[in-house]
């Protein structure tokens, strides 16, 4: 699950990114508002933490820009404003979740995984496709009721094409779900071919059907009735 983190103050950006990335996240940041609204309509997030005091700018008006596009990802705003009147503007404009400071890492983690549940997967602690089921609080996957141990770029790239079933994804979209905004300098999407191929193989040997399919020249789609 790839996150946006936009807060200004650095030991505090510093401690949620390194603990969000040691709960197998990919976190990018921003320090002030006119790179967090650069990052946050140039590529696509699971979710969103939105400071409201910013350099430069406001929180909120980037909530509200979101919206306005109609953007995916989940948004939960964490400020030391705790005013009644800031939490409400901020739900009101769509935010999911206000988190004020000071604040546990472990609350706030909890509450990403809940609104990544109640986004993606309807609320449900375990996604269950045929044969395979993932527990995404665990970062656990089974097929056949057998584990299947991935890595975490091969467990990313499965619970993107499980979040997107149907979808046709293109290559773009996947490099820069597993890589971020560092995709933008890759040459190529050899990369994908081999967390795919790897992938494949892991599943497939645990008696998985192939439901990724190659749609030639733009990507693949997860089909699975």
């Amino acid at each position: 699950m790839k996150i946006l983190l936009i807060e200004d103050e650095p030991e505090l950006r510093k401690s949620i990114k390194q603990y969000l990335h040691q709960e197998g996240y990919l976190v990018e940041s921003a320090a002030d508002f006119i790179k967090a609204s650069e990052k946050a309509f140039d590529y696509d997030y699971s979710c969103i933490l939105i400071d409201i005091t910013l350099p430069k700018g406001n929180g909120l008006d980037i909530v509200r820009q979101l919206k306005q596009r109609n953007s995916k990802a989940g948004i939960i705003i964490i400020s030391a404003k705790n005013s009644s009147d800031d939490k409400i503007t901020g739900l009101d404009l769509g935010a999911d979740d206000y988190l004020a400071k000071p604040f546990d890492l472990a609350e706030l983690n909890s509450r990403i995984k809940a609104l990544i549940r109640r986004r993606n997967f309807d609320g449900n602690k375990a996604i269950v496709i045929n044969e395979i089921t993932i527990v995404p609080e665990e970062r656990a996957v089974t097929v056949n009721n057998q584990p299947v141990i991935l890595t975490a770029r091969e467990y990313d790239l499965l619970l993107f094409f499980i979040t997107n079933k149907s979808r046709v994804v293109s290559k773009n979209a996947i490099a820069e779900h597993l890589w971020g905004d560092e995709s933008d300098q890759m040459d190529s999407h050899d990369f994908i071919y081999v967390h795919l191929r790897n992938l494949r193989k892991k599943l497939s040997d645990k008696g998985c059907v192939d439901y990724i399919q190659t749609i030639y020249g733009i990507g693949y789609s997860f089909k699975a009735s």
